[in-house]
């Protein structure tokens, strides 16, 4: 496992796995386990996935030391406020089982999001979390949230994919010492992503997939990757991209794919925020 250095000090793994959209108990538990037999050691999941409890279970299950792992948890935005924030971490450790969690993030740029980070704040000086950051945030929405509070985010959970690759965003974050973390790190499967011709051609050329190449890519661009998978060989497939290294030509031809799409939205359309509001009391 290779590991980045948060602006705190603390070490976060770069390849994880999340649990968005696995809401049974039973099965996420079980992929879960998995995915921390395999090696994994970033395990990611939020109050909306509805399934901090299972992976809670699978935490204790697994046999491995709590400080070996690095488990992140997010609030949603209908606690998206200082003393919802505060009421929703309690019920997310409490489901988790946890005496303290690695990061915790605000899961959309919606809401109240200064009194929802005056409360991470003060759960960080805590020690009940050990890192404090965003997702989804946008470059204007880190400044103006890291300029006018005591602790700048640690962490930008993103949308990040070859053809959406966000490149002048994470130089920007890494100009301001935040740590870029991608979510659907294979565009969701749309756009015929793993069987792109470019892809599937440096694939063939390690004994590879596409999948493992996607990963791969981020991994040496310093992007920390979340792969998802119910599938326990899935699993394992996505952990194993340590044993080979893409040339500075492979990482220009995936360069060369990029379009700027989006599989999901743009958070400064009010229409989103519209979508999101429908969220609130649900889990997805």
């Amino acid at each position: 496992m290779e590991y980045t250095t948060l602006n705190n000090g603390i070490k976060m793994p770069m390849v994880g796995f999340g649990v968005f959209q696995i809401p049974d108990p039973a099965v996420c538990q079980e992929v879960v386990e998995a995915a921390i037999k395999t090696g994994y050691r970033l395990i990611d999941t939020a109050q909306a996935y509805g399934n901090e409890e299972a992976v809670g279970k699978a935490i204790k299950a697994a046999g491995v030391p709590r400080e070996e792992l690095f488990i992140t948890t997010k609030l949603w935005i209908s606690d998206m406020s200082y003393e919802g924030a505060k009421k929703a971490f309690a019920e997310s450790l409490a489901k988790l089982d946890l005496d303290y969690v690695d990061l915790y993030l605000l899961h959309q740029p919606v809401g109240d999001t200064f009194g929802a980070w005056r409360a991470l704040e003060e759960l960080y000086a805590e020690g009940k979390i050990k890192a404090i950051g965003v997702s989804n945030f946008k470059n204007d929405q880190l400044a103006n949230l890291s300029l006018f509070n005591k602790v700048t985010p640690a962490v930008n959970q993103v949308e990040l994919h070859v053809f959406h690759q966000k490149q002048a965003d994470q130089d920007y974050m890494a100009s301001k010492g935040i740590q870029i973390e991608s979510w659907g790190a294979f565009a969701e499967g749309k756009f015929d992503v793993f069987t792109n011709p470019v892809l599937k051609e440096i694939a063939d050329k390690y004994g590879k997939s596409t999948a493992q190449v996607m990963l791969r890519w981020q991994l040496q661009r310093g992007v920390v990757s979340l792969s998802k998978s119910a599938n326990p060989e899935r699993v394992r497939q996505n952990f194993d991209i340590f044993d080979f290294e893409l040339t500075a030509d492979d990482m220009a031809k995936i360069a060369a794919i990029n379009t700027d799409t989006t599989v999901y939205a743009d958070h400064h359309d009010a229409q989103t925020i519209e979508n999101l509001a429908g969220y609130i009391g649900k889990s997805y």
